[in-house]
């Protein structure tokens, strides 16, 4: 029998392409999409399916926010193999607790391997329910490593206050709040503060992962490959070149910074263009 699965990711071209993938692999029947949290808790509660491809990052209610939900209201959880753009270092939280994971952009190969993680865990289950005296791995293991998987992550998600740059030989501490752009040229990261009185200096980061890793993911995006930014100090949305657009930002030189083909969906979905 092939396994139900409900696919929820804030972006209908990652929703599109896993649906595609899923096809080519075979023996999976995916019965609803859903773009948000709130979708997904009640997609999970209408269909009962076996498996569920949860996005992490998605505004409002992410990925973990769905599992406390569907915790706190007892409805029983899915297998859930999470998508997510997390850098590595984040990643161990998955490998640590068993959790499945898809890294996006997604690979056929990967998903084909959740797919087969996933149904060797519905078949055991499925066995264990047969027999009186062995627990369903559905109703104990998976919600276990579950649980361990949000602590982890929420205990990374503790973020400094403070990001130490390097400027003109002295070392500022400047708020995170006022950090409104950061760039990378040569292996060296400049990060350049809001307003009249900004500071430009440098970062002991090696990469802008790191950098994004150490800053509040909800509040910076990564624009381009080169540039990190603050979206509360996005002054202009400026359309450029080919159907792309730069940034106007709020330092004191109104620097202005390109967008991605990459990211261009993004932004029109950050600002409702």
């Amino acid at each position: 029998m092939p396994l139900s699965a409900v696919i929820v990711d804030d972006e209908q071209l990652a929703r599109d392409e896993l649906a595609y993938l899923l096809k080519s692999v075979g023996d999976v029947d995916v019965v609803a999409q859903g773009k948000n949290g709130l979708e997904a808790v009640n997609l999970i509660r209408e269909h009962s399916p076996d498996l569920v491809f949860l996005d992490v990052q998605m505004p409002g209610l992410d990925g973990f926010g769905v599992i406390k939900k569907l915790m706190a209201g007892k409805i029983s959880l899915p297998r859930i193999i999470f998508a997510t753009a997390f850098d590595q270092y984040a990643v161990k939280a998955f490998e640590v607790n068993a959790v499945d994971y898809l890294l996006k952009p997604f690979d056929k190969k990967r998903v084909a391997q959740a797919v087969e993680r996933a149904r060797q865990s519905v078949d055991a289950a499925a066995g264990n329910a047969g027999s009186a005296n062995l627990p369903t791995i559905a109703g104990s293991a998976n919600d276990d490593r579950l649980e361990q998987l949000m602590r982890m992550v929420e205990s990374q998600k503790v973020q400094p206050a403070k990001t130490l740059l390097k400027a003109a030989g002295r070392l500022f501490l400047v708020d995170q709040k006022d950090i409104c752009y950061a760039s990378i040229e040569d292996g060296i990261i400049s990060v350049t503060t809001a307003g009249p009185n900004g500071i430009e200096g440098h970062s002991n980061c090696r990469t802008l992962e790191e950098l994004l890793g150490s800053l509040d993911g909800n509040t910076f995006w990564r624009a381009h490959r080169s540039y990190l930014v603050n979206i509360n100090h996005i002054k202009e949305v400026v359309p450029w070149f080919k159907s792309s657009y730069q940034l106007r930002m709020g330092d004191k030189k109104q620097t202005g910074i390109p967008v991605s083909r990459a990211q261009t969906k993004r932004l029109r979905e950050l600002f409702g263009l």
